[in-house]
């Protein structure tokens, strides 16, 4: 009995080690582009900056231009500072992601920061998505309007990635959290991924449908990033082919401290300020779109979020934020609250694709 329980107390002691270890390396400090990424594609359109701190991506009339992660990742806090392009965008799509889709390209997953260009005077919009398991038919998407001109200066877009819920920051402060509830099944993204930063040709949906395409005669477009954060558990590419990596205790020790780091642990503060920002960005929801997912409900929809079934319309779009009726100036940046219903009409085109009137 004595050998026993001294085994259990060295296998508690080496786990508790182990969580130590995993929480030391959770380094969520910013690290050079060379660090921790390499090219994607368009080398010709990618330049860093000296101190390999920031790194701009063009899109011209040749082609776009993206990074990704040297490293992939089985949960964790990943975080880019990002200046748009500004004039005419129309059809420009920037985006920061965590994707799976290079090795399960039939069964990927997908958690995204897609920010959406727009016509000269317009604003650019954000959307974000979570696909689990190839599960693109039933996209988890959102879109919004930024409460401040994300072209006069940087704005930190981040993920926090936990094996019970996903939540969305800008600026650090949370916009949205999607929980995983076991009715999701395979929807809830659960297989290492890789961080990719993309700028590229959205035309065909991305600005009113499709209808407003990138005009080059304005290229190029550049967006800029920097402040590079890969606060994550690290798996090699290797380990990923045949269905995920091994588990230790050295890797679910890692779970343990990104589940316990600040940035996971939504506070009554956080949930505050998450439901303020949805009362007045939001532009659409897949938890409110009756028409487009015919009655299907999401079962990790809450409307205690700050997204109430009745200031939706049934096709998803809100009734209380619209861009003719609020929005920032090149002078200021800030707040324009909405208070009575701003009205809409149905979107013909996909979620991907809302109307950007």
């Amino acid at each position: 009995m004595a050998a026993t329980g001294g085994v259990a107390l060295l296998m508690a002691s080496c786990w508790a080690a182990a969580v130590l270890a995993a929480a030391a390396s959770l380094n969520t400090s910013p690290v050079r582009f060379r660090a921790g990424y390499m090219l994607l594609f368009g080398g010709d359109n990618l330049a860093r900056s000296p101190n390999g701190r920031s790194v701009r991506l063009r899109l011209d009339a040749r082609t776009g231009s993206g990074f990704v992660s040297k490293s992939a990742y089985h949960h964790g806090y990943f975080s880019a500072s990002i200046k748009l392009p500004d004039d005419h965008t129309a059809g420009v799509v920037v985006a920061f992601y965590l994707s799976n889709g290079d090795v399960f390209p039939h069964n990927h997953d997908e958690v995204d920061f897609e920010l959406l260009g727009n016509r000269h005077g317009h604003e650019w919009r954000v959307q974000t998505n979570v696909y689990g398991n190839g599960s693109t038919t039933r996209g988890r998407e959102e879109r919004y309007l930024l409460p401040f001109d994300p072209t006069l200066r940087r704005h930190a877009y981040s993920i926090s990635w936990t094996p019970t819920a996903i939540v969305f920051y800008i600026d650090k402060k949370p916009i949205r959290e999607v929980v995983r509830v076991p009715s999701m099944g395979g929807d809830f993204p659960s297989k290492p991924m890789s961080v990719y930063a993309t700028i590229w040709d959205g035309s065909s949906w991305a600005t009113d449908g499709g209808r407003y395409k990138v005009d080059y005669p304005h290229a190029p477009f550049v967006a800029e990033f920097s402040d590079f954060v890969l606060g994550g558990c690290p798996v090699g590419h290797g380990k990923l082919v045949g269905g995920g990596r091994r588990r230790s205790s050295e890797s679910a020790g890692c779970d343990v401290a990104v589940m316990t780091a600040e940035f996971a642990v939504m506070t009554p503060a956080k949930r505050a300020a998450m439901r303020r920002f949805r009362r007045r960005n939001v532009l659409y929801t897949v938890c409110h779109d009756l028409h487009r997912y015919n009655g299907t409900v999401f079962p990790e929809c809450d409307d205690a979020d700050g997204t109430a079934r009745g200031d939706f319309h049934k096709w998803g779009e809100s009734k209380r934020v619209s861009p003719s009726r609020r929005g920032y100036t090149k002078q200021q940046e800030g707040h324009v609250d909405v208070e009575d219903a701003a009205g809409g009409r149905p979107s013909t085109w996909p979620v991907g694709s809302l109307r950007a009137d």
